[in-house]
């Protein structure tokens, strides 16, 4: 291991007294649509999957290094479900909100190549309407998640020839909070909405990009993955008109999203 650290040092040592010209990144604003398949799974009781088609909107300013960029996207679907339990029930209404702040610091590495580390702050919010009646005969009902985290990654970009470039990005999501509400009153009136705190879990990101600059206008192909893991949540309690007569949490669930996202940039 010692060694392994000597060879890094020396590298990083060499590569800050190398003088090459350096790439700089420009500010600008992009504007996409995305396509993806998205699974939730909790597991050993139910699981959901669907088509998810949205709009993403990001701006990136760079200045003197540093690295500033707010994003948003919206995606709407219909998802599958099916449980052991309680049967299946198809065309579920999905929406997903999500926006974040980053800021990072440019690093040339060489004459075409930066990496930008960065942190920053994210919100997630899902709308997963389950209003209905499965196979079995069981009542859904309206289920909202709100996710807050702190996304740390890098960002890298590597300028090749006649205007193209490619790009990755690997990120970790540092999971704060979690807030689960689910409308219990859909299923009976006089049922409370349950609502809880989910304080442990972790999620993860990556995507290509493969850009080609046309005079004002870049075109943008990036393909990319995003991966929730949450635990069960803290436990709370369940009224029926006031009274309580239970209690309830939200399982532990995992979320896959797999997509594909067709961009400019301007």
């Amino acid at each position: 291991m010692k060694k392994v650290i000597a060879v890094l040092a020396s590298f990083i040592l060499m590569a800050a007294t190398v003088s090459f010209a350096e790439p700089v990144r420009k500010s600008g604003g992009e504007l996409g649509i995305e396509i993806s398949h998205i699974e939730y799974k909790e597991p050993d009781f139910m699981k959901e999957k669907g088509m998810m088609y949205g709009v993403a909107a990001a701006y990136e300013a760079h200045s003197n290094k540093l690295m500033f960029k707010l994003d948003g996207r919206f995606a709407y679907g219909q998802v599958d479900y099916s449980s052991p339990v309680s049967g299946t029930l198809d065309g579920i209404d999905d929406y997903h909100i999500e926006t974040r702040l980053v800021l990072g610091y440019d690093f040339p590495v060489s004459e075409k190549a930066i990496i930008t580390p960065y942190f920053g702050f994210g919100y997630r919010y899902l709308n997963d309407d389950m209003t209905g009646t499965s196979s079995t005969g069981g009542t859904g009902y309206l289920r909202e998640s709100n996710y807050f985290y702190s996304p740390i990654g890098l960002d890298m970009i590597v300028n090749l020839e006649d205007g193209w470039s490619i790009g990755a990005v690997a990120e970790y999501d540092l999971f704060w909070l979690g807030v689960q509400k689910s409308h219990l009153e859909d299923v009976a009136v006089g049922l409370s909405t349950m609502e809880n705190d989910q304080k442990s879990g972790w999620g993860v990101r990556g995507s290509i990009k493969i850009k080609k600059e046309s005079g004002k206008i870049n075109f943008i192909v990036e393909p990319f993955i995003r991966y929730w893991d949450i635990k069960n949540s803290e436990t709370t309690n369940i009224a029926y008109y006031g009274f309580l007569i239970g209690q309830g949490y939200e399982p532990a669930n995992t979320s896959t999203d797999l997509g594909v996202k067709l961009a400019i940039q301007f």
